[in-house]
């Protein structure tokens, strides 16, 4: 929440209250008379005093809060006006089995991908993004935001998990599938990362998936990651995780499959470059031109100052009421 004045040249006036001061409490020669008994008088000029010094103070009140009033105090908010029927929605769908440690990317799979996704996201000023990972299982971590941070700051924090449990690639289309299939949005898409072959049985299978995707008008980009040949593997047991060369499987023929039908494009990632330039291509693919405007929205606190001045008028029209009428 933001704080600011309207019209803060109106405080200046506050400068006029220097020489009212001055005039209002500089020490003034005392006059006196002589008289008999001034028992009941200073009884009464007591009272004045104290009367006096009040109405003192209520001026300034009421001068005061008609200035801050006339330089009109608010707080406000932005927010971004945006037209969901013209903006690019975007999910992106991770594998994070353990496999995705292996070193054949530097410095290795998930390191490489997350800071390549996140300099994507970056570029994405206008789109709405979402994050779901998979691996036995899928779950979504970010559902589709125009708070790009909230991305950033998952793709952080995203490791890969230590269940061996298996990759199931048709669970992390499906998941991302179900929250793309109700979007407004001109164009939706799904960049689905993954580094293997589904391996979980029971799971949704990845060209049911794909199927799902083409129905509700979504295009899946689907990249293979890993270089050609064999490469670093991590391998976990009671010991922890160790690295051993394995040979590197990736199900290229289902990826395209989805890929084709969907109206998307396959990819195959054998280093730091080609993924970095994979997903400059998705960028220049999938061009976004709508046009976000920034809304303010304000809480005006002018009235407040307005009824605080009204009140005190009110008082000090009262106690002079009141009391000088009984000089009359």
């Amino acid at each position: 929440m933001n704080f600011e004045f309207h019209s803060p040249y109106f405080l200046l006036l506050f400068l006029v209250f220097i020489p009212l001061i001055i005039k209002d409490f500089a020490k003034k020669k005392k006059l006196g008379i002589n008289v008999s008994t001034t028992k009941n008088m200073l009884l009464v000029a007591g009272n004045f005093n104290w009367i006096q010094k009040f109405l003192k103070i209520t001026k300034y009140i009421i001068l005061s809060g008609l200035i801050l009033a006339l330089a009109r105090p608010r707080t406000f908010s932005i927010s971004d006006d945006r037209d969901e029927t013209k903006g690019v929605d975007i999910f992106l769908a991770v594998d994070v089995s353990p496999s995705m440690l292996a070193k054949d990317l530097e410095p290795d799979r998930i390191t490489a991908l997350k800071n390549i996704a996140k300099d994507f996201v970056k570029k994405r000023t206008s789109d709405r993004i979402g994050l779901v990972e998979y691996w036995g299982e899928a779950i979504t971590k970010v559902p589709l935001t125009s708070d790009h941070q909230v991305i950033l700051d998952e793709l952080n924090e995203m490791n890969p998990s230590l269940d061996l449990s298996g990759t199931a690639i048709g669970e992390g289309l499906s998941v991302a599938v179900n929250h793309l299939k109700n979007s407004k949005s001109k164009s939706k898409i799904i960049i689905l990362m993954t580094d293997g072959v589904n391996t979980v049985p029971n799971a949704m299978p990845p060209q049911i998936a794909g199927e799902l995707a083409k129905n509700y008008g979504i295009k899946v980009y689907t990249i293979g990651i890993g270089t050609n040949g064999y490469a670093l593997f991590p391998v976990i047991d009671v010991f922890g995780i160790s690295f051993e060369e394995q040979k590197v499987e990736i199900d290229e023929a289902t990826l395209s499959e989805i890929s084709k039908i969907t109206g998307g494009k396959y990819f195959r990632a054998t280093s730091n470059e080609s993924l970095e330039s994979i997903y400059n291509e998705i960028d220049t693919l999938e061009k976004s031109k709508i046009k976000t405007n920034k809304v303010y929205n304000y809480d005006e606190y002018f009235r407040v100052f307005l009824w605080i001045s009204l009140v005190f008028l009110v008082i000090d029209a009262v106690i002079r009421w009141r009391f000088f009428r009984t000089f009359n």
